[in-house]
């Protein structure tokens, strides 16, 4: 085995060996460069070797290796085979010795017209066994049919007749030489030679044929008549083991390795592991059972064995008696977990005998085979062709063959197909005997890893071995997609040839320590650096891959020389046949081994056979890793299952007796009884005493706090980053219902309700209903009053048990019954059973298997509309698969505080995993992540003891013994001190003392992990005993942690939690770990999986050395650690974050100390703290180089005392420190804040005294506890295999035990994936495991797969969300419900306008009026009423007032509040929405979608563009509009006949009477609010019939396109893109005024008068939500607010109401008044008034022809048209009883300009101020980028002091306005004149006007006009006008000069440039 003389290279053999190696290397034929032994050993220039330098270099070898391998990487690829040829092809035996290639065969061309396709014969008939398997075939007597194999049709059999006596016999002599064989194709017979048949059945060999080598199976018919392929021809002799091993050892070879004991004098020292010959070997008789591992077929036609079908795993033989097997046939393809053949379960167990799906299939074609048939030695003679190295895993012994086309012509039933099968003989080499006795004798239970190529059948005592698929996958590579090659890094996955992947394994092998095991995840790493590396060697050197690679010859060296330097733990054995040679001489030493002999750990078998290449597998022999790596194998259940057999079976008795004794040799149970007797009646006091001290058992009962103790009990509160969290969930929510894929719909819903389903955990479920009692949640949503909340949260919360189906079931009641609520489905550790229903009820597996998948994945849950299921988890990684049913974008992750800044706010900071990780890099004394080596050898002799039981089942005695001893050793046998681990005495020590010093009794927690509960039961009552003998069963509790029951805790701790805590009520008792706060206790933790229970602030210790290496998936592993996360106090981290912190000069300071030995003080008589020795630094000497001794020494002057406050406060108090460098403080306060974190004993506890005064664990003293509640990190001590994961952070990346397969129930896609980084958030993480993990075959998620791998479907109500253990993601997810139900709340509400009315003091109560219980207004009262010029809508509270007879009685104040330019905010109110809301995009239901949305069938093209052009006269110029008119709208308007030209829109009569339709198009102006502009009008409108036109901006019309397909829109020109409203609103009433007359002269010509056309429309802006009716007498009408009675009413009814309006026609415009919430309350005012209307009107466009908005206008448009609509003598009339409600809407509207400038100098401008907007003709001013108009009105509101002085604050002189209203400021009053005769004017009698405004003036203003004005004496003038020119010509023309004077300079323009036509305008003073 191995090298005889590992690493000691003797000279002369050496040298002897080089020799043969490039004896070798010449023979060989192929190509090759320069073998890798002569570049590593033969350069030129090197002196040659010394027999002394040898061993040095082999080091150095062994990493030049790593760089070399790659170069030699890759197969021959070009002339490699396919594996079915590879499979059959066997070569030529006349063939010379040397690999030559093969010599050409020249075949005879084919006759001229004869067929010639493969599988045919030259006579064109068909020969394949699938097309002939059906038919009848008459072959002479004396002849057989045979199959025959063409190399072009390797998955063909093409069917001969051969006469039998030129066919070998079962033991493969007696053939005849020659041939005689027919064709049944043709029928042709006598073809005597095979050459000429093999020329007519058209094979078209390249080498000559031979009969041997192409006919290769007997064809026989199955019981149903069908022809299939039977046994092989066995062509050659079938000789026994033995005389193959014999020629063998007489033709010694340069690759036969020399063995490690070399006897019996064999040349090879090869001792064969057979006696029996011949085929008996087969014969079940004789071996006692038999297991087929290997992909190939059995018997060579052996009739007498028994065949069991399709199971993944045989059994062969009879009942298995001598060694029972526990077999499982669960799918070996996946080389998971899944043990292939256990070790551990040793009883029978029944079979699942469905046959394992796809073994055989997919594996095969992902393999590389290992290059081209080598060529064989003469004299050796196989039994049989050579099974496929391509099938690494075993499969099913008898598989139904793998066919592309039918197997039949004729459709047969699937129980036929079963029957085809392919027997494939077993050669006798490929066997191994498991000797007897292999496990009693060596004490060892090998393990077999499967390599490369196939591994033999292993007979006998099979139940000694395991068979481990652990690397399997690693070694087929897969083919990966270009973008995956590329994201690695490679150009070709085909990159290592079976001699790298050798050469790799065993470099791999030899570098893991002596306590790892190989890990799968790590060695894929390996393969995957070195595939990186040739690549970049072949991109560098340009080489094709092709012709680097290691010769067959060099392997064994080069394999040897690898393994050399393992100091004999590696072992490399080279056979030529079979890899079961290999194995078998393994397997035979290690029996006859010697107990004193040392074990290599691992043994590599290589076969360097030249017939199919190499193959390999590694025989794993060390002590802790074959046991480590057998029970890896096993799942969690599956080693539970097999612990609790081993307890009921008694197995464990030796084990028992072993520690009945304690390590002294005493008799335990006596010893107890003993000190039971001393102690008499007293037991050790309670609390607030030593342990020596003693009382009375009825005092210690007796004994209760004296004062309340300060108890850090955590009340429920929500913290900053639960509510960001819960945010973010809520907006990804909100997410989903925007996605427009109608998977929710949150405006349906206005309650919320919820379910909790956590897994079968009672304390888990106590715990979460805690929860949801402290939240108040149930209150909040109102799902519950007050007073019943608390009893009824249990229904709110439902655990994963037996009951859950009827629970579960009223739920979804619930669900289906409130269509309007919305539930929320919580499944709280969502990763805990993930087991599919279905699998769970084929495998009879655990009950409660599988109940999640029932319920969470139960077509109910997924298609409820009203159901959101959010899935919380911390470890999810085995939710994010490739199958995973939850969409990416639906994870939400808890928010990551990247450094301590970020969580300044906070006063506790989470400590996690990766903390627990990077705290071993603190460098202090006491780390926080320990190890107890002590411990750990200790196991590892027991486990060398007792080889068949479990480890954990060892660990647990050895555990429990442990805390016994400490116990004693800490209370009566102080010499079992020394037997105690430092680490155990620690624990018990501060556990048993910390009552000791505490008046109340609290103290701290211990949780031991014991998975077993079987164990965990065993642990609680020896311990219980031993502490009850002791008399400390007052002193500390011991609590089993049975997720199973509630726990139970005696009553007098109960009583001493009660009176802590204050309670009264006597039925109080613990429910959940927190209420265990401050009790001293042992928590025995059991369970398969911690479930996610939270633990109170005192658990100080986590002991989680039972977590051994059954725990190599990241979740187990993960969640065990998760136990400890908890907040922790900032200052426990702050010391340690500096020193992580240190800059690369600190470390050079803190290690220069290092060299200067006389400046290391190391005081050598101090006790090594155990923590340091457990970590393996000694204490003096630590990882910074300041040893803490010294430092402390050095720092005695200055910090006389460095106890926890001073590390608390070090931030304030930095003095303390000043002398020190940088390196010494900070060791200083890491080691001070070590001792604090951990009180370490010694092994003579000699310092424990002064270690505990620095340490300061909260709650010690009352005095100083109030200060320092500090919550501290909890101390975790783990197993040697835990520990190495954690703090394996070499290379700084995550914890590795991050890059482990993610869980147990999924499996890594391939074996070529990236590297999980460090930096990886977990948002990153989730789409690296989605994009290389998938789900298992019982996975719950495996379903969820389409047959396109697009086609998988994510539920779209399901959320998951993510955040380390214990972070507070149950506090988050119960927020989250809070601000969802809010939120509904709000959808369902609106904020409207709530604003009184302004300038109510400005009117005068005109005497007419109308009675108030009329509906409509009488025309001859309303048209005598006088017309209210002041405006009062609350939206104009800062425009100038308009002067009338009242304002100038007004007294203005000057204390006016100084106008800022921020508008005040207006005041809102919060209304809930009605049915008859208008609504924005945003709603979505039922009734109106189709009003809403297009059919999906109909694209948006079926709306068209018509142009529409009418001439206009204020704009002097024809005006193009377009309207896009969808086809369901085409009946509104009028086209022309032919074309579809546009003609008109459709009007109504004024005598229509439809209750089912409003008369009056509504025009909805609307810019920027494409999504949130109310423009659904569906509700509103009742859903009844109305014509509505949407006015769009040119460039806004596609937006708006998209969210209302089915609206018409009526589309400005471009021209208008950047004008104000005013434009919109004038081109809607010239358009309706262009339109009413072409309906005139359209419906004249039908007979109508004209005056009968409906001449309204309705202009409404797009805010107006809802509308309401105001009335006096319906107090019975449900009250909008109380004391007055509104209802709210329909957008129809009101319209409807308004058009009834008696003698309507004269009315010009018609309004509603705007709601505040005080309208009903007020007093009754008269019904309808006459004054401004705005928002909502309707307007006659015939009678207000001549009355035009000004299109130039951006701001007050609609006062402006009132006023001129009133001095043209019309009626306005607004009606009282009706109001309109306006939403507030942020976004879009008439929104100021940004104004810029318009060439850009710099980014970093100061805002432009209004008084900018203005300069002087042809000055230098900066132009700016807006609209001239725009700039003049923004200046005008801004410049009133500067244009008009005279009227600020003084409304008795107004400036004077003709034929416009224009804002000029708040403190102006504005007299509005119209210059038109006949016009109805304001009284100016007596007036003096302070200014006069003159804007755009017509022809109608003249000289006249303006002499009948008086002002006052320099009072100011303002004339605009379009340019200069018309500026001058105006002044000329109206005679200004007269009265008023001008200067040069008092000429102004606006800021544009003469492109953008600015406008001018000249100031003046009156004279």
């Amino acid at each position: 085995m191995g090298n005889s003389y590992a690493g000691q290279l003797k000279s002369a053999r050496f040298e002897e060996a080089l020799h043969n190696s490039i004896e070798a290397s010449l023979r060989c034929s192929s190509v090759v460069p320069r073998p890798i032994f002569s570049q590593l050993y033969l350069d030129p220039d090197q002196p040659p070797f010394l027999p002394e330098d040898v061993k040095p270099k082999v080091e150095e070898l062994d990493k030049e290796l790593v760089h070399r391998y790659s170069q030699n990487g890759n197969l021959d690829f070009s002339t490699n085979q396919t594996v079915n040829e590879m499979e059959d092809e066997e070569e030529d035996e006349d063939m010379s010795d040397s690999s030559s290639p093969p010599i050409p065969y020249s075949q005879k061309p084919a006759p001229e017209g004869s067929c010639t396709t493969d599988g045919f014969c030259q006579a064109g008939k068909d020969l394949r066994l699938v097309s002939l398997c059906m038919e009848q075939i008459d072959i002479p007597a004396g002849f057989l049919l045979v199959g025959a194999k063409s190399p072009n049709l390797p998955e063909h059999i093409l069917v001969c007749a051969v006469d039998k006596r030129f066919l070998p016999d079962d033991h493969g002599k007696n053939a005849l030489l020659g041939f005689s064989g027919n064709c049944i194709g043709c029928g042709e017979r006598g073809f005597r030679y095979f050459t000429e048949f093999s020329n007519h059945i058209n094979l078209k060999l390249t080498t000559q044929p031979k009969k041997q080598k192409h006919l290769k199976y007997y064809l026989v018919r199955s019981s149903q008549g069908v022809l299939s392929k039977g046994p092989l021809i066995c062509w050659k002799e079938c000789r026994s083991r033995q005389s193959s091993a014999a020629s063998l050892s007489a033709k010694p070879n340069s690759s036969v390795s020399p063995s490690t004991t070399p006897e019996g004098g064999s040349a090879n020292g090869y001792k064969s592991g057979f006696t029996q010959t011949d085929s008996s070997v087969f014969s079940p008789a004789k071996s006692s059972s038999a297991v087929n591992l290997s992909g190939t077929q059995d018997p060579s036609r052996n009739k007498n064995i028994v065949k069991p079908l399709g199971l993944s795993v045989q059994l062969v033989g009879k009942a298995f008696s001598a060694a029972p097997l526990s077999l499982r046939a669960t799918d070996v393809a996946n080389a998971g977990r899944n043990n292939v053949l256990s070790s551990t379960a040793s009883r029978p167990m029944p079979h699942s005998t469905s046959p394992s799906p796809g073994c055989a299939a997919g594996d095969q074609a992902s393999m590389s085979s290992s290059g081209p048939p080598k060529k064989r030695h003469r004299g050796w003679s196989p039994g049989s062709p050579v099974p496929p190295p391509a099938l690494a895993v075993p499969v099913p012994t008898i598989r139904p063959s793998a066919r592309t086309e039918p197997l039949l012509s004729v459709p047969v039933p699937q129980s036929m197909l079963t029957g085809i099968l392919q027997p494939q003989p077993i050669p006798a080499g490929e066997t191994v005997i498991v000797p007897e006795n292999l496990l009693n004798n060596s004490g060892v239970r090998p393990v077999i890893l499967i390599g490369y190529g196939t591994l033999p059948y292993f007979y006998g005592n099979v139940g000694d071995i395991v068979v481990s698929p652990l690397l399997v996958n690693c070694y087929k590579i897969p083919q990966l997609e270009n973008k995956d090659l590329d994201l690695l890094g490679l150009t070709s996955s085909q990159l290592l040839s079976v001699e790298n992947m050798i050469l790799l394994t065993i470099q791999y092998l030899v570098q893991l320590g002596p306590d790892q095991i190989p890990l799968r995840e790590e060695f894929e790493q390996i393969m995957l650096k070195a595939m990186q590396e040739f690549t970049l060697r072949e991109r560098s050197l340009q080489m094709s891959a092709q012709c680097i690679s290691v010769s067959p010859g060099q392997l064994p060296w080069l394999a040897r020389l690898i393994a050399s330097v393992s100091r004999d733990l590696v072992h490399v054995v080279v056979t030529q046949n079979s890899l079961a040679e290999g194995i078998s001489e393994t397997l035979r030493s290690l029996n006859e081994m010697k107990h004193q002999q040392k074990l290599p750990d691992y043994v590599v078998a290589i076969c360097a056979s030249k017939i199919r290449g190499n193959e390999f597998c590694v025989v794993v022999l060390g002590q802790y890793q074959s046991r480590a790596l057998a029970e890896s194998m096993l799942t969690t259940s599956e080693f539970l299952k097999e612990i609790s057999y081993e307890l009921i079976t008694g197995k464990v008795s030796f084990l028992a007796s072993h520690f009945k004794n304690t390590s002294l040799g005493d008799d335990l149970d006596k010893l107890l009884e003993k000190m039971l007797q001393q102690r008499g009646e007293s037991v050790i006091i309670p609390f607030n005493g030593d342990v020596s001290e003693c009382v009375s058992s009825q005092e210690a009962i007796a004994m209760v706090s004296t004062q309340e103790p300060d108890l850090d009990v955590d009340t429920f509160q929500i913290y900053q980053p639960q509510l960001t969290v819960a945010r973010k969930l809520l907006s990804q929510v909100c997410a989903i219902a925007d996605s427009g894929n109608q998977s929710l719909d949150l405006g349906h819903f206005s309650k919320v309700d919820f379910i909790v389903i956590v897994p079968r955990s009672e304390v888990l479920v106590q715990q979460t209903l805690q929860r949801i009692r402290q939240s108040g949640v149930l209150v909040d949503l109102g799902l519950e009053d007050n007073g019943t909340a608390y009893q009824r949260a249990e229904k709110y919360v439902v655990r994963l048990d037996n009951e859950i189906q009827t629970k579960f079931e009223v739920f979804m009641r619930r669900v289906k019954q409130n269509p309007y609520t919305l539930f929320v489905l919580v499944h709280d550790n969502a990763h805990v059973d993930l087991t599919s229903a279905i699998s769970s009820s084929l495998s009879h597996g655990e009950p409660s298997h599988g109940l999640a998948d029932r319920v969470i994945n139960c077509r109910e849950v997924l298609e409820a509309f009203n159901l959101l299921v959010l899935q919380v988890s911390s470890f999810p990684y085995a939710l994010q698969t490739q199958q995973s049913r939850i969409s990416s974008s639906n994870e939400v992750h808890w928010i990551q505080f990247d450094t301590v800044d970020d969580a300044a706010s906070e006063d506790k900071l989470y400590f996690g995993l990766n903390e627990y990780s990077k705290s071993l890099q603190w460098g202090v004394t006491s780390p926080l992540l320990r190890c107890d080596e002590t411990f750990e050898k200790m196991v590892n002799t027991l486990l060398e003891r007792y080889p068949r039981l479990h480890s954990m089942v060892i660990r647990c005695y050895l555990l429990i013994q442990q805390y016994s001893q400490a116990l004693m050793a800490l209370t009566t046998v102080a010499s079992l001190r020394d037997h105690s681990t430092p680490e155990t005495l620690s624990i018990m020590d501060d556990l048993i003392t910390s009552p000791g010093k505490d008046k109340n009794g609290c103290g701290h927690m211990l949780v031991i992990r014991v998975p077993s509960v079987q164990l965990a039961m065993l642990a609680k009552e020896r311990l219980q005993e031993v502490r009850d003998k002791l008399g400390l069963q007052y002193r500390f509790e011991i609590l089993l942690g049975n997720p199973a029951s509630e726990l139970t805790v005696a009553k007098h701790f109960v009583m001493r939690l009660k009176a802590w805590r204050g309670y009264e009520q006597d039925d109080w008792i613990p429910r959940t770990y927190q209420d265990l706060e401050g009790l001293p206790c042992i928590v025995i933790l059991t369970g398969k999986d911690p479930l996610g229970e939270t633990f109170p602030r005192s658990l100080k210790y986590c002991d989680l050395r039972l977590i051994d290496s059954s725990y190599l998936t990241r979740t187990a592993l993960e969640q065990e650690i998760g136990l400890a996360c908890c907040y922790v106090s900032k200052e426990a981290i702050r010391g340690p974050i500096v020193a992580l912190d240190l800059s690369e000069k600190e470390h050079e300071k803190a290690n220069g100390s290092e060299n200067d030995s006389d400046e290391l003080l190391i005081d050598l008589d101090r006790p090594q703290s155990n923590s340091s020795a457990v970590t393996g630094t000694s204490g003096s000497l630590a990882d910074n180089g300041v040893s803490s001794s010294s430092a402390a020494d050095k720092s005695q002057k200055q910090a006389p005392s460095l106890n926890f406050q001073t590390v608390a406060h070090s931030s304030v108090d930095e003095g303390t420190y000043a002398s020190f460098t940088a390196g010494e403080t900070m060791k200083q306060e890491c080691d001070s804040l070590g001792n604090q974190m951990a009180s370490s004993t010694t092994s003579k506890l000699s310092s424990l005294s002064s270690v505990s005064q620095t340490f300061r664990w909260p709650a010690h003293s009352a005095k100083d506890s109030k200060a320092l509640h500090a919550a501290l990190p909890r101390i975790v001590i783990l197993s040697k295999a835990a520990y190495c994961l954690l703090s394996s952070q070499k290379s700084g990346n995550l914890p590795s035990s991050s890059s482990l397969l993610p869980h147990a129930d999924v499996s890594w896609l391939s074996s070529l994936r990236p590297l999980l980084h460090k930096d990886m958030n977990s948002e990153e993480q989730s789409l690296y495991y989605r994009q290389w993990t998938t789900a298992r075959q019982h996975h719950a998620d495996f379903s969820n797969q389409g047959e396109a791998s697009g086609s998988r479907s994510f539920h779209p109500r399901r959320l998951l969300l993510t955040g380390p253990p214990q972070v507070g993601k149950t506090g988050s997810y119960l927020q989250f419900l809070r601000i969802l139900f809010r939120m509904l709340i709000r959808l369902l509400e609106v904020d409207v306008y709530d604003e009184e009315e302004i300038n109510a003091n400005h009117t005068e109560n005109s005497e007419i009026t109308q009675s108030s219980n009329d509906h409509w207004p009488d025309i001859e009262i309303f048209s005598k009423m006088p017309f209210d010029l002041s405006v009062h809508d609350p939206k104009y509270r800062t425009i100038s007032p308009v002067y009338t007879e009242q304002l100038s009685r007004v007294k203005q104040e000057t204390s006016k509040e100084t106008k800022s330019e921020e508008p005040k905010k207006r005041e809102t109110m919060s209304m809930m929405l009605t049915k008859y809301a208008a609504y924005n995009t945003f709603h979505h239901c039922e009734q109106c979608h189709q009003y809403m949305d297009i059919n999906p069938a109909a694209q948006i093209s079926d709306s068209t563009l018509h142009a529409f052009t009418f001439s206009s006269s204020m704009l002097g110029e024809e005006v193009q509009l377009h309207f896009i008119i969808p086809k369901s709208k085409e009946n509104h308007f009028v086209f022309s006949k032919q074309g579809k030209h546009l003609e008109s829109m459709r009007l109504p009569l004024v005598s229509d009477k439809n209750l089912n339709a409003v008369k009056s198009p509504i025009f909805t102006p609307s810019s920027g609010r494409h999504e949130h502009g109310l423009l659904n009008l569906y509700h509103a409108m009742e859903g009844i019939s109305h014509l509505h036109l949407l006015v769009v901006k040119e460039y806004e019309m596609p937006l708006y396109r998209k969210y209302w397909p089915n609206h018409i829109m009526l589309v400005l020109p471009g021209m208008f893109n950047n004008a104000g409203v005013g434009a919109a609103r004038f081109l809607i009433k010239e358009l309706s005024y262009h339109n009413l007359e072409l309906e005139r002269n359209r419906l004249e010509e039908l007979g109508v008068k004209r005056q009968c056309v409906w001449p309204f429309i309705v202009v409404m802006d797009d805010s107006c939500v809802l509308w309401n009716m105001h009335s006096v007498h319906e107090q019975s009408s449900q009250s909008l607010e109380p004391g007055g009675s509104g209802k709210n009413v329909s957008l129809k009814s009101v319209l409807q109401h308004i058009e009834a309006t008696p003698k309507i026609v004269h009315y010009a415009i018609l309004g509603v008044q705007k709601w505040n919430s005080r309208l009903n309350a007020r007093k009754a005012k008269a019904p309808f008034s006459r004054c401004h209307v705005r928002d909502f009107i309707l307007l006659n466009i015939d009678l207000t022809q001549n009355v035009q908005y000004d299109l130039n206008r951006y701001f007050c448009e609609d006062v402006d048209f009132n006023l001129r609509t009133n001095s043209s003598g019309l009626l306005i009339c607004r009606f009282n009883n009706f109001s309109v409600m306006k939403k507030h809407i942020q976004v879009g509207g008439q929104k100021d300009f940004v104004v810029k400038p318009k060439i850009m100098v710099s980014d970093s401008l100061a805002p432009i101020m209004p008084l900018q907007y203005i300069c002087a003709p042809d000055s230098e001013h900066t132009l700016l980028a807006a609209p001239s108009q725009f700039l003049l009105e923004k200046f005008l509101q801004h410049a009133t002091y500067k244009l008009f002085p005279k009227a600020i604050h003084n409304f008795k002189n107004p400036v004077l306005a003709i034929d416009c209203y224009l804002n000029i400021g708040l403190e102006v009053a504005i007299c509005y004149i119209s210059s038109r005769p006949h016009s109805v004017n304001v009284s100016c009698e007596g007036v003096f006007f302070s200014g006069l405004l003159l804007y755009l003036c017509d022809s109608f203003v003249g000289a006249d006009l303006l002499k009948r004005f008086r002002f006052l004496k320099g009072a100011t003038l303002c004339v605009i006008c379009q340019d200069r020119s018309s500026l001058r010509q105006t002044i000329v023309r109206l005679e200004l000069e007269d009265e008023w004077q001008f200067r040069l300079r008092d000429e102004f323009q606006t800021a544009n440039s003469s492109d953008d036509k600015p406008l001018y305008f000249l100031t003046g003073r009156h004279i």
